[in-house]
Protein backbone atom coordinates (compact mmCIF):
# COMPACT_ATOMS: atom_id res chain seq x y z
CA UNK A 1 0.00 0.00 0.00
CA UNK A 2 1.30 3.42 -0.95
CA UNK A 3 -0.51 6.61 0.06
CA UNK A 4 2.25 9.00 -0.91
CA UNK A 5 0.93 12.43 -1.90
CA UNK A 6 -2.45 11.70 -0.30
CA UNK A 7 -3.95 14.02 2.30
CA UNK A 8 -6.02 12.40 5.05
CA UNK A 9 -8.22 13.71 7.85
CA UNK A 10 -8.75 11.37 10.82
CA UNK A 11 -11.33 12.54 13.36
CA UNK A 12 -10.97 11.58 17.00
CA UNK A 13 -7.31 10.74 16.49
CA UNK A 14 -5.77 11.99 19.73
CA UNK A 15 -5.60 8.49 21.19
CA UNK A 16 -6.75 4.89 20.86
CA UNK A 17 -8.06 3.59 17.55
CA UNK A 18 -7.99 7.02 15.93
CA UNK A 19 -4.37 7.59 16.88
CA UNK A 20 -3.40 4.18 15.52
CA UNK A 21 -5.19 4.94 12.24
CA UNK A 22 -3.41 8.27 11.86
CA UNK A 23 -0.02 6.66 12.48
CA UNK A 24 -0.68 3.82 10.04
CA UNK A 25 -1.77 6.17 7.24
CA UNK A 26 1.41 8.18 7.79
CA UNK A 27 3.45 4.99 7.81
CA UNK A 28 2.27 4.19 4.28
CA UNK A 29 2.96 7.70 3.02
CA UNK A 30 0.00 9.97 3.74
CA UNK A 31 0.05 13.47 5.13
CA UNK A 32 -2.37 13.37 8.07
CA UNK A 33 -4.58 16.04 9.59
CA UNK A 34 -5.26 14.81 13.12
CA UNK A 35 -8.31 15.99 14.99
CA UNK A 36 -9.82 15.77 18.44
CA UNK A 37 -11.73 17.90 20.92
CA UNK A 38 -10.60 19.31 24.25
CA UNK A 39 -7.02 18.49 25.21
CA UNK A 40 -4.42 19.54 22.63
CA UNK A 41 -1.53 17.66 24.26
CA UNK A 42 -2.32 14.08 23.12
CA UNK A 43 -3.24 15.35 19.66
CA UNK A 44 0.08 17.15 19.33
CA UNK A 45 1.86 13.99 20.54
CA UNK A 46 0.32 12.00 17.66
CA UNK A 47 1.29 14.74 15.21
CA UNK A 48 4.86 14.75 16.53
CA UNK A 49 5.08 10.97 16.16
CA UNK A 50 3.97 11.32 12.54
CA UNK A 51 6.54 14.04 11.90
CA UNK A 52 9.21 11.78 13.38
CA UNK A 53 8.48 9.40 10.48
CA UNK A 54 9.35 12.20 8.06
CA UNK A 55 5.67 12.87 7.21
CA UNK A 56 3.67 16.05 7.57
CA UNK A 57 0.90 16.37 10.14
CA UNK A 58 -1.43 19.17 11.18
CA UNK A 59 -3.29 18.92 14.52
CA UNK A 60 -6.66 20.71 14.63
CA UNK A 61 -8.92 20.86 17.65
CA UNK A 62 -12.55 20.84 16.50
CA UNK A 63 -15.91 19.50 17.63
CA UNK A 64 -17.01 17.39 14.66
CA UNK A 65 -20.63 17.41 15.85
CA UNK A 66 -20.64 21.17 15.12
CA UNK A 67 -21.15 22.25 11.50
CA UNK A 68 -19.11 25.44 12.02
CA UNK A 69 -16.20 23.51 13.54
CA UNK A 70 -16.29 20.97 10.71
CA UNK A 71 -16.22 23.78 8.14
CA UNK A 72 -13.18 25.25 9.90
CA UNK A 73 -11.45 21.86 10.11
CA UNK A 74 -11.84 21.23 6.39
CA UNK A 75 -10.94 24.82 5.45
CA UNK A 76 -7.72 24.65 7.48
CA UNK A 77 -6.79 21.33 5.90
CA UNK A 78 -7.38 22.72 2.40
CA UNK A 79 -5.45 25.89 3.21
CA UNK A 80 -2.49 23.84 4.45
CA UNK A 81 -2.37 21.13 1.78
CA UNK A 82 -4.64 22.13 -1.09
CA UNK A 83 -6.82 19.01 -1.15
CA UNK A 84 -8.37 16.18 0.83
CA UNK A 85 -8.12 12.62 -0.47
CA UNK A 86 -9.08 10.50 2.53
CA UNK A 87 -11.55 11.03 5.36
CA UNK A 88 -11.70 8.66 8.31
CA UNK A 89 -14.77 9.26 10.49
CA UNK A 90 -13.55 7.82 13.77
CA UNK A 91 -14.73 10.26 16.47
CA UNK A 92 -17.16 8.69 18.89
CA UNK A 93 -18.34 8.47 22.49
CA UNK A 94 -20.42 6.07 24.57
CA UNK A 95 -22.90 6.90 27.32
CA UNK A 96 -24.33 3.52 28.25
CA UNK A 97 -27.61 2.97 30.06
CA UNK A 98 -30.71 0.83 29.73
CA UNK A 99 -33.40 2.51 27.61
CA UNK A 100 -35.74 2.95 30.60
CA UNK A 101 -33.01 4.89 32.41
CA UNK A 102 -31.38 6.65 29.46
CA UNK A 103 -31.72 10.43 29.45
CA UNK A 104 -32.66 12.35 26.34
CA UNK A 105 -29.41 14.27 26.76
CA UNK A 106 -27.33 11.08 26.59
CA UNK A 107 -29.29 9.87 23.59
CA UNK A 108 -28.78 13.15 21.73
CA UNK A 109 -25.10 13.52 22.63
CA UNK A 110 -24.14 10.06 21.36
CA UNK A 111 -26.13 10.48 18.14
CA UNK A 112 -24.56 13.91 17.58
CA UNK A 113 -20.95 12.82 18.10
CA UNK A 114 -21.14 9.32 16.63
CA UNK A 115 -23.54 9.81 13.69
CA UNK A 116 -24.19 13.48 12.94
CA UNK A 117 -20.42 14.07 12.75
CA UNK A 118 -20.17 11.46 10.00
CA UNK A 119 -22.77 13.34 7.96
CA UNK A 120 -21.16 16.73 8.55
CA UNK A 121 -17.59 15.65 7.79
CA UNK A 122 -18.55 13.55 4.78
CA UNK A 123 -20.61 16.36 3.24
CA UNK A 124 -17.81 18.86 3.82
CA UNK A 125 -15.08 16.81 2.15
CA UNK A 126 -17.24 15.49 -0.69
CA UNK A 127 -17.36 18.94 -2.29
CA UNK A 128 -13.60 18.71 -2.80
CA UNK A 129 -13.46 15.00 -3.67
CA UNK A 130 -16.13 15.36 -6.37
CA UNK A 131 -14.13 18.14 -8.05
CA UNK A 132 -10.94 16.08 -8.06
CA UNK A 133 -12.85 12.89 -9.01
CA UNK A 134 -11.11 10.74 -6.39
CA UNK A 135 -11.65 10.05 -2.75
CA UNK A 136 -11.84 7.54 0.07
CA UNK A 137 -14.30 7.84 2.95
CA UNK A 138 -14.04 5.27 5.74
CA UNK A 139 -16.26 5.42 8.82
CA UNK A 140 -15.76 3.48 12.03
CA UNK A 141 -19.00 1.70 12.94
CA UNK A 142 -19.14 -1.18 15.42
CA UNK A 143 -20.16 -4.81 15.77
CA UNK A 144 -22.79 -3.40 18.17
CA UNK A 145 -24.41 -1.62 15.22
CA UNK A 146 -24.92 -5.02 13.61
CA UNK A 147 -25.97 -7.25 16.50
CA UNK A 148 -27.10 -4.79 19.22
CA UNK A 149 -26.07 -4.80 22.87
CA UNK A 150 -28.10 -4.23 26.06
CA UNK A 151 -27.43 -0.82 27.58
CA UNK A 152 -26.20 0.69 24.33
CA UNK A 153 -29.36 1.68 22.44
CA UNK A 154 -27.94 5.12 21.63
CA UNK A 155 -24.52 3.81 20.60
CA UNK A 156 -25.94 0.89 18.61
CA UNK A 157 -28.38 3.18 16.82
CA UNK A 158 -25.61 5.60 15.86
CA UNK A 159 -23.35 2.83 14.58
CA UNK A 160 -26.18 1.15 12.66
CA UNK A 161 -26.90 4.58 11.18
CA UNK A 162 -23.31 4.82 9.98
CA UNK A 163 -23.78 1.55 8.09
CA UNK A 164 -26.93 2.77 6.33
CA UNK A 165 -25.32 6.13 5.61
CA UNK A 166 -22.23 4.45 4.16
CA UNK A 167 -24.19 2.26 1.76
CA UNK A 168 -26.31 5.16 0.58
CA UNK A 169 -23.49 7.65 0.01
CA UNK A 170 -21.45 4.95 -1.74
CA UNK A 171 -24.19 4.77 -4.38
CA UNK A 172 -24.41 8.55 -4.67
CA UNK A 173 -20.74 9.24 -5.37
CA UNK A 174 -19.42 6.11 -7.09
CA UNK A 175 -19.53 7.81 -10.49
CA UNK A 176 -16.93 10.29 -9.21
CA UNK A 177 -14.41 7.53 -8.35
CA UNK A 178 -15.06 7.98 -4.63
CA UNK A 179 -15.40 4.88 -2.48
CA UNK A 180 -17.30 4.89 0.80
CA UNK A 181 -16.90 2.03 3.27
CA UNK A 182 -17.29 1.28 6.96
CA UNK A 183 -15.37 -0.83 9.43
CA UNK A 184 -17.15 -2.55 12.31
CA UNK A 185 -14.66 -3.29 15.10
CA UNK A 186 -15.47 -5.70 17.88
CA UNK A 187 -13.84 -5.46 21.30
CA UNK A 188 -10.54 -3.65 20.84
CA UNK A 189 -7.87 -3.30 23.53
CA UNK A 190 -8.20 0.40 24.38
CA UNK A 191 -8.44 2.48 27.56
CA UNK A 192 -12.18 1.79 27.65
CA UNK A 193 -11.88 -2.00 27.54
CA UNK A 194 -8.93 -1.94 29.95
CA UNK A 195 -11.27 -0.47 32.58
CA UNK A 196 -13.54 -3.52 32.45
CA UNK A 197 -13.44 -5.97 35.32
CA UNK A 198 -11.27 -8.99 34.62
CA UNK A 199 -14.18 -11.43 34.91
CA UNK A 200 -16.14 -9.41 32.33
CA UNK A 201 -13.16 -9.47 29.97
CA UNK A 202 -12.95 -13.24 30.21
CA UNK A 203 -16.69 -13.61 29.60
CA UNK A 204 -16.49 -11.40 26.52
CA UNK A 205 -13.52 -13.32 25.17
CA UNK A 206 -15.57 -16.50 25.36
CA UNK A 207 -17.98 -14.89 22.87
CA UNK A 208 -15.19 -14.15 20.38
CA UNK A 209 -14.29 -17.09 18.12
CA UNK A 210 -10.63 -15.99 17.96
CA UNK A 211 -10.63 -15.83 21.76
CA UNK A 212 -9.00 -12.43 22.28
CA UNK A 213 -9.52 -8.70 21.96
CA UNK A 214 -8.21 -6.95 18.86
CA UNK A 215 -5.68 -4.15 18.87
CA UNK A 216 -6.07 -0.61 17.49
CA UNK A 217 -3.49 -1.61 14.91
CA UNK A 218 -5.86 -4.29 13.56
CA UNK A 219 -8.42 -1.61 12.77
CA UNK A 220 -5.76 0.74 11.39
CA UNK A 221 -4.51 -1.89 8.94
CA UNK A 222 -8.04 -2.33 7.58
CA UNK A 223 -8.44 1.44 7.18
CA UNK A 224 -5.16 1.74 5.30
CA UNK A 225 -6.22 -1.01 2.91
CA UNK A 226 -9.60 0.59 2.18
CA UNK A 227 -7.85 3.94 1.63
CA UNK A 228 -5.43 2.44 -0.88
CA UNK A 229 -5.58 1.90 -4.62
CA UNK A 230 -5.67 -1.84 -3.92
CA UNK A 231 -9.25 -1.33 -2.66
CA UNK A 232 -10.38 0.73 -5.66
CA UNK A 233 -13.19 -1.73 -6.50
CA UNK A 234 -14.60 -1.96 -2.98
CA UNK A 235 -17.40 0.41 -1.99
CA UNK A 236 -20.55 0.35 0.12
CA UNK A 237 -19.15 -2.42 2.30
CA UNK A 238 -18.91 -3.04 6.04
CA UNK A 239 -15.72 -4.84 7.03
CA UNK A 240 -15.88 -6.59 10.39
CA UNK A 241 -12.69 -6.46 12.46
CA UNK A 242 -14.12 -8.37 15.39
CA UNK A 243 -12.44 -11.76 15.72
CA UNK A 244 -15.58 -13.40 14.32
CA UNK A 245 -17.86 -11.93 16.99
CA UNK A 246 -20.68 -10.83 14.66
CA UNK A 247 -21.05 -14.22 13.02
CA UNK A 248 -21.10 -15.95 16.40
CA UNK A 249 -23.91 -13.68 17.65
CA UNK A 250 -26.12 -13.64 14.55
Amino acid sequence: MDLSNKIAIVTGSGRGIGGAIALKLAEVGATVVVNDIGDAEPLEAVAQEIRAMGRQSLPILADVSSSSDVARLVAEAIAAYGKIDILVNNAGIARDQLVLRMSEEDWDKVLDVDLKSVFLCTKAVLRHMVKQRWGRIISIASVVGIVGNPGQANYASAKAGIIGFTRTVAKEVASHSITVNAIAPGFIDTEMTQRLKEEWKQEIKRLIPLGCFGSPRDVAEAVAFLASEEARYITGQVLGVDGGMAVSWL
